[in-house]
This record gives C-alpha cells, sequence and structure tokens, in this order.
C-alpha cells in the first residue's frame, strides 16, 4: 500500500513525490515514456541555472533527487487505474503480458498532455457517436456488437480486455504497426493501415488503404500509451478542452485523485509544473497526515 502514487515522470511528477517524500510518505512513480522535457536540447530560462542545461539531464537529476529520498521508480506502462472497495485506487501495470497491481490512498495524474489522437479522416466526425475513448466508460452500449479498438501495445489489449466479456467481437486495428502478442477466440488483428472512418449517423465501415472495408459497431481509440487525460476521463474526471479540470489545491472532481502540469492547460512550462507539482504534494500531506 503507497499513500500516493504518482503517474508521470516529468517535473510535475517529481515534485510533487519529493514533498511527499521528505515528510516520510511512501509514494510510487510509475511511467513508460521519458517526460517531454527530455526532448528540449537547451534549456535557459529556468530559475537557478546560470549554464545552460539539456532537459534530459534537468529530469534524471529530478529523478536522481527522488530515488535518494527513498521515492520507488519504475518504468512500465500503466493501463488502468480502479477505485477498489477499501477507498483506495488499484493502479494496473502492464509486465509481459501479464498485469501487476499496485495499490494507492491518492493518485497524482501528471503524465503531460494527450498527443496520442490519430489523424484519420472521420474520426473527429464520429466521436460520441461510435468512437470511444474509454472502453470501461462506453463498453455496455456496444453490447453484443461488433467493435474495434485501434492500437497496437499494452494500452489497446487492456481496452481489450475490458470489452471481451461484454462485446459479440473485437478487432485490434494496428494502422500499420507490428501488434503485440494477444490471443482470444474473439479477437482478430488486422495489420492494414486505415484511410478512413465513414457512416450516416453514427461509425459503420472502415476503409482500408487497399481499398477493403469492414462494418463496424464502434471503435475504442486506444494508441500509444495512455495519458492523464485518459485516465481521468476513464475514472469520471471532468475535462475540459482536452485538460484536467482541477482546483487550486490540484484536485480532479473525483476524490483523492490530483493532476498537474501539462495535462491542466495553461502555460506548458517547467516553472508552471513544478508549482503544481509542489502545490498536490503539499495538499496529499496535510489530507492524508489529517487522518
Amino acid at each position: 500500500m503507497y499513500d500516493s502514487i504518482i503517474i508521470g515522470s516529468g517535473p510535475a511528477g517529481v515534485t510533487s513525490a519529493l514533498y511527499m517524500a521528505r515528510t516520510g510518505l511512501k509514494v510510487l512513480i510509475i511511467s513508460k515514456n521519458q517526460s517531454s522535457l527530455c526532448k528540449a536540447e537547451k534549456i535557459e530560462n529556468y530559475y537557478g541555472f546560470a549554464q545552460q542545461i539539456s532537459g534530459k539531464q534537468l529530469n534524471e537529476n529530478g529523478i536522481k533527487q527522488a530515488k535518494k529520498l527513498g521515492v520507488k521508480v519504475i518504468e512500465k506502462e500503466v493501463i488502468s487505474i480502479k477505485y477498489d472497495d477499501n477507498d483506495c485506487y488499484e493502479v494496473l501495470v502492464a509486465n509481459q503480458g501479464k498485469d501487476e497491481k499496485y495499490i494507492a490512498k491518492t493518485i497524482v495524474l501528471a503524465t503531460g498532455t494527450n498527443r496520442n489522437k490519430p489523424n484519420i479522416k472521420g474520426l473527429k466526425e464520429f466521436e460520441g457517436r461510435g468512437i470511444s475513448y474509454c472502453a470501461i466508460c462506453d463498453a455496455a452500449f456496444f453490447k453484443d456488437k461488433d467493435v474495434a479498438v485501434l492500437g497496437n501495445g499494452d494500452y489497446a489489449i487492456g481496452e481489450i480486455k475490458e470489452l471481451l466479456p461484454v462485446v459479440k467481437s473485437i478487432t485490434m486495428l494496428t494502422n500499420g504497426l507490428e501488434p503485440i502478442e494477444y490471443r482470444s477466440d474473439k479477437l482478430d488483428i488486422n495489420t492494414k493501415p486505415i484511410r478512413e472512418f465513414r457512416g450516416n449517423n453514427r461509425i459503420e465501415t472502415i476503409e482500408f488503404e487497399d481499398n477493403t472495408e469492414k462494418k463496424i459497431n464502434g471503435i475504442f481509440i486506444a494508441q500509444g500509451t495512455a495519458s492523464s487525460v485518459d485516465f481521468a476521463k476513464k475514472i469520471g474526471a471532468l475535462i475540459e478542452n482536452n485538460h484536467i479540470v482541477v482546483n487550486n489545491k490540484m484536485e480532479t472532481t473525483v476524490p483523492n485523485i490530483y493532476a498537474c502540469g501539462d495535462c491542466t492547460g495553461g502555460l506548458l512550462q517547467i516553472s508552471k509544473a513544478v508549482y503544481e507539482g509542489t502545490i498536490a504534494g503539499l495538499e496529499i500531506i496535510k489530507k492524508l497526515k489529517q487522518e
């Protein structure tokens, strides 16, 4: 049992971990992909650095600092967050085809902005009309229907597992990418590049680049790895303009779920991420120490 699990290893998440760890809270950081900070070749406008520093080095320094304080850091992919019966949260992590489970009293979402929406004609048109981004939320609407999951990795498999008990059949659409290994009698894998989604009032047909088509009742988007916004949607947190809505304590609309950094919108700056990570960490400390 952890006091807090932080999803994301960028400046927002690591900062919140630093504050919590210094007060003795048990903290876990889970992140598969490097922070977008690592893509910055040179940083020259961050307080305290008279000489330029690379984003990668700054990020590595922060993680080393967290580990020195006892924060556990694992590099794996989170595939779902669920509320359990003990007023805590269950975080499922993919590990070579098997799911690992971690339990925490609080969650901090800090994986940055959502960059995983595919550029396929018709996708925006049918969002909410057969195209969904959340299997947990919308599976019931597709009971005994033929659906597809767009994606080729652990995140897509996580969505497929949610859908299997409900739907008639599932097609994994990899859109030209190599699929991860997974087998089920209900699952078909289609690796063809996609040209377009078509339909009238709802999604009806997938058209592939080789001019073949497939009839479908619904499509779940699970490309790449899940972002903070994806997880927030799944647990019912309020989203506006593709950003997580938080109050001045960095609390989402779901109890004990916090968000900080780029995923909350506003300035996409390190200083803003550190500020919000600080608030999230301090508020969790205050909440847990009062219990």
